[in-house]
């Protein structure tokens, strides 16, 4: 398996239209940065009649760690229950290390909360199903989820939220 992958330009303008420069988002390393486990109602709880209910939560982050090279961290937290009580929980924190070059410092952000975290997902995925299987259950599978509407409904609540400037 090879450690680093050509990814999608992360701007759709051709390089013309950036002034001759191409964007580049490359893949250094994908790793398990944090997971944990818990399954506080075995062995009772593989008797259940009842299916948990899922709840999921997602966090990302990213910041430099070199010129041109960033770690996105995307954080899940999957938690099952039932009848007020906590049947599992799994946080797995997905991390990958990403050169990142031709990118204005203005679009950063952007490929740090959109394309990283696509990149990350199918295997924070992976990490969460394998978690639940060895924790004694079945697998759960997640939904795919479009990073690029999370990130704008983050633009659009913070804007709502910010305080309106009167002169």
């Amino acid at each position: 398996m090879a450690d680093s992958q050509p990814a999608p330009s992360a701007d759709p303008q051709p390089a013309s239209a950036q002034g001759g420069t191409t964007a580049q988002l490359a893949i250094e390393k994908i790793y398990v940065k944090d997971l944990s486990l818990e399954n506080p109602g075995a062995p009772q709880s593989f008797q259940m009649a009842e299916a948990p209910q899922i709840e999921i939560g997602l966090r990302t982050r990213g910041e430099q760690v070199a010129t041109d090279v960033y770690e996105c961290v995307l954080t899940l937290t999957v938690t099952a229950r039932a009848n007020d009580k906590t049947v599992f929980l799994i946080e797995a924190a997905q991390a990958g290390v990403f050169a990142i070059r031709g990118v204005p410092p203005n679009q950063l952000q952007q490929v740090l909360a959109i394309h990283c975290p696509t990149v990350l997902f199918p295997y924070a995925r992976e990490t969460v199903a394998d978690a639940t299987m060895r924790a004694g259950f079945p697998p759960v599978h997640l939904a795919p989820i479009n990073f690029e509407a999370l990130y704008q409904q983050q633009l659009a609540q913070a804007s709502a939220e910010a305080p309106a400037v009167t002169n």
